[in-house]
């Protein structure tokens, strides 16, 4: 069997992110496409918020080692406040001071085939490319989403830190993965001289994390429709203030069966409930903790609908959540850029309930609509089974067998 040393930060028991479990699932399936996985992972006490709930998913065999990592944000800060070159590119770069080390380690004691480092922390492909050009394995550089776009990131020297590992990353990767067309598409266009190393792998659904789920039949909210959003809402790429209006004036006319919209793990409870406030809302929108990843899938089955927010300036990426959300097989609205990736992945599955996220007017109109005909327009279930991780990770161990293949090709090449 080969190996493949893999650079996470976001690992369990990380949470706060379902970006999570892309990198958990290529490491439970790969083994089976005969690949073993060495994690090179960040200490715990990097990560903002942990669970214990996905630990007990990562194989025992697998071996998971961990270099300590600091959150520049706070443990280097004094009175909230810290240089800004200690975040630069991001609040864990100070990662790579020990993760180098370790992994020259690794490679050394088990001389692993390839190497596969994922963003969304850039120090992971700074660390990966120090690593592949000491070993001289190939390196493949998931980068899932375009890592900058004008005007993100909004701080200017953030952006030209990111774009220096971007350029750097797109140079020495022997490929580059992302998980859209359109992010692919982008990438070839950046950067011509490296489109042949361009892949496309999109994320999905466990289809193991959706058995023996114990479903109560019982409604979510006694009474109320329930419309779901599992997950973060981030200030502007997920700004839910166009469907807060569309809400209180659907409210004011009275239009609105018995409704509760439930805000799952936020990440911004405080900036939200301003927000409810400021629209007398309160008793509409709901905002609700964390739970574990198996009860979240549990609640989007038992939600009488799925709540999708995507803004235009992320219409090269797709929520990883959208894909459970076409597994869990209950009606979506989806409020996004009519060209973005997410809306147009969605209408394949047959969405209609479509509105961009900006726009109260449309919102009210489709809103009205999608609980006119709640559980009468479902996706495609046969194009939702297409979106198996297990699926997704026979072509990661495609893509690493043809990259071994070609430098075991390569004259001087070591033998493994």
């Amino acid at each position: 069997m080969r190996s493949v040393l893999m650079i996470a930060f976001h690992f369990p028991p990380f949470a706060g992110s379902s970006g999570v479990q892309r990198s958990l699932r290529f490491v439970q399936q790969l083994p089976t496409h005969g690949w073993q996985p060495i994690v090179l992972a960040a200490t715990t006490s990097a990560y903002e918020s942990t669970a214990t709930d996905l630990l007990a998913e990562v194989p025992r065999e697998v071996r998971v080692h961990r270099a300590p990592a600091l959150d520049a944000s706070k443990h280097l800060a004094v009175a909230s406040r810290f240089p800004g070159f200690l975040a630069r590119p991001d609040r864990w770069v100070n990662w790579a001071i020990c993760a180098v080390p370790l992994g020259l380690a690794l490679i050394r004691r088990y001389r692993p085939d390839a190497i596969w480092s994922t963003y969304p922390i850039p120090t992971a492909h700074l660390i990966g490319g120090v690593l592949a050009r000491a070993s001289g394995l190939p390196w493949v550089a998931d980068f899932r989403d375009p890592m900058m776009e004008e005007g993100y990131p909004a701080d200017a020297a953030t952006w030209r830190a990111f774009a220096r590992v971007e350029r750097s990353t797109m140079a020495r990767a022997t490929s580059s993965v992302f998980v859209t067309d359109g992010a692919a598409a982008m990438y070839r266009s950046r950067y011509p001289d490296r489109a042949d190393r361009v892949r496309i792998i999109e994320n999905g659904f466990d289809e193991s994390s959706f058995e023996n789920l114990h479903v109560d039949p019982s409604p979510l909210t006694p009474g109320k429709v329930t419309l779901l959003h599992s997950g973060l809402v981030y200030p502007s790429e997920r700004d839910p203030s166009a469907l807060f209006a569309a809400l209180a004036s659907l409210r004011d006319e009275g239009r609105l069966p018995p409704l509760v919209v439930r805000l799952r793990a936020t990440g911004h409870d405080a900036l939200l409930l301003e927000m409810i406030e400021k629209f007398r809302i309160e008793g509409l929108v709901e905002l609700a903790p964390p739970v574990p990843y198996r009860e979240a899938l549990t609640e989007m089955i038992r939600a009488n609908g799925l709540l999708v927010l995507q803004a235009a300036n992320c219409n090269q990426q797709i929520p990883a959540k959208v894909y459970e959300y076409l597994r869990a097989a209950r009606p979506i609205l989806c409020l996004g850029d009519l060209a973005g990736e997410t809306t147009r992945l969605l209408r394949r599955t047959g969405v209609r309930h479509v509105a961009p996220l900006g726009d109260a007017g449309a919102i009210k109109q489709v809103l009205a609509d999608f609980l006119d005909t709640l559980g009468k327009v479902l996706p495609d279930a046969g194009f939702a089974a297409t979106c198996s991780r297990r699926h997704r990770t026979a072509e990661l161990a495609a893509l690493l067998d043809s990259l071994v293949v070609r430098a075991h090709a390569r004259p001087g090449a070591r033998a493994s």
